[in-house]
């Protein structure tokens, strides 16, 4: 099929395990048209989400075939490009998606062998620190943290046989949840509302002041400390990796020695794990096969949890981007990040060298400036 050189916005659909959700919606697929944009989706694309081929046609969008939909200047994706999607980077394309580089160092190489310009959601970043794209995935990812958690705890999934929220005259299951931020405290309102004992340790007395008014249930608020940590961690039935460093690496806040003195059929969710994890025994698992048991501790570590919630996950996600997309579809790059500067931060890769600083410091190449990168 014949496709316009004038269109800029393709849509592939996902490939990476597990992960059903899609980087755009039938409802700002309509406005992107609007704008006189043209949008090419692969046919299926939205399956998993709920989101029919017939729906994004009546929308305006093109229907079209993997190839296709990468051969637009812009394609916007969810996931990280997987090895059997590297054949279609190529220098004049802008990618804009979760990328997580310094967990996935391949995929960094294979950017910048290919020269893409790839602009991240996780490290588009505003004048306040705040993270617009990310944040709507942390919270989906943190309510689900302890969701998951109370789930792995009953007996029949390899759990104590906990009760999360225990009931009358039984004491609940204590929750530690390493971080306040987004995921962090997502997680302790959850398993909070659930009647659990939350214990929220952060780095930041400010934060867990701001986050004092807030409080509901049993959260207690701590200032993290490495003994603090070996204090609680052995305590836990439940213990929540929620640390970031935006671009980079998550710290290891938790070694071995410690998850031994854990007790089994306790569990472990870390969040972390797309940035490498904070949690010295966690490896990557996948929603078909999520759980895996070291020291006799269930260690829950999917890269891409919202996944589990495609259609939420997918709206949320779009309800941010829509506006970076048609900035960036519409000017280009470069104006895009004229007319909205937190782009910038988000800029990755580009004319085949790192751009981000604490991208490149993770994966340990040399950074250059962003605006020399984009010419």
């Amino acid at each position: 099929m014949a496709m316009s050189s004038t269109a800029n916005v393709g849509i592939p659909r996902e490939v990476k395990r597990d992960e059903r959700r899609v980087a755009l919606t039938p409802d700002a697929t309509k406005e992107l048209t609007r704008h006189g944009l043209a949008v090419w989706v692969e046919r299926g694309a939205g399956e998993e989400a709920g989101l029919a081929d017939e729906d994004f046609a009546a929308a305006g969008a093109i229907l079209v075939d993997t190839a296709t939909a990468w051969s637009a200047n812009v394609v916007v994706k969810v996931k990280e490009p997987q090895p059997e999607e590297y054949r279609f980077l190529r220098e004049d394309l802008v990618l804009f998606t979760y990328l997580h580089l310094a967990g996935y160092p391949a995929v960094a190489q294979a950017l910048l062998e290919a020269k893409v310009s790839a602009v991240a959601y996780e490290t588009v970043q505003l004048e306040d620190g705040s993270l617009p794209l990310l944040a709507p995935m942390s919270e989906i990812a943190g309510r689900l943290a302890a969701q998951v958690g109370a789930h792995l705890l009953e007996k029949p999934h390899g759990g104590r046989g906990v009760l999360i929220g225990g009931c009358t005259g039984v004491q609940p299951a204590r929750v530690v949840v390493l971080g306040a931020g987004t995921v962090g405290w997502s997680a302790a309102r959850i398993a909070a509302a659930m009647d659990a004992e939350v214990i929220l340790l952060d780095l930041s007395p400010g934060r867990l002041r701001q986050l004092e008014a807030e409080r509901r249930g049993r959260i207690t608020g701590l200032v993290s400390n490495r003994t603090t940590i070996e204090h609680l961690v052995p305590t836990a039935d439940l213990l929540i990796g929620a640390v970031l460093t935006p671009g980079g690496r998550a710290h290891t806040l938790v070694d071995e020695q410690l998850v031994q003195r854990m007790t089994p059929g306790s569990v472990i969710v870390d969040v972390a794990i797309d940035q490498g994890g904070c949690i010295a025994t966690s490896q990557e698992t996948v929603h078909t096969d999520p759980v895996r048991v070291v020291h006799g501790v269930g260690h829950y570590a999917v890269g891409n949890m919202p996944g589990a919630v495609p259609r939420t996950a997918t709206q949320a996600l779009v309800s941010v981007t829509l506006p970076y997309i048609r900035a960036i579809a519409g000017l280009g790059l470069r104006e895009a990040v004229t007319e909205k500067p937190e782009l910038l931060g988000g800029l990755n890769t580009a004319d085949g060298s790192i751009c981000h600083p604490t991208v490149a410091k993770a994966l340990g190449l040399e950074q250059r400036r962003p605006m020399a990168c984009l010419g």
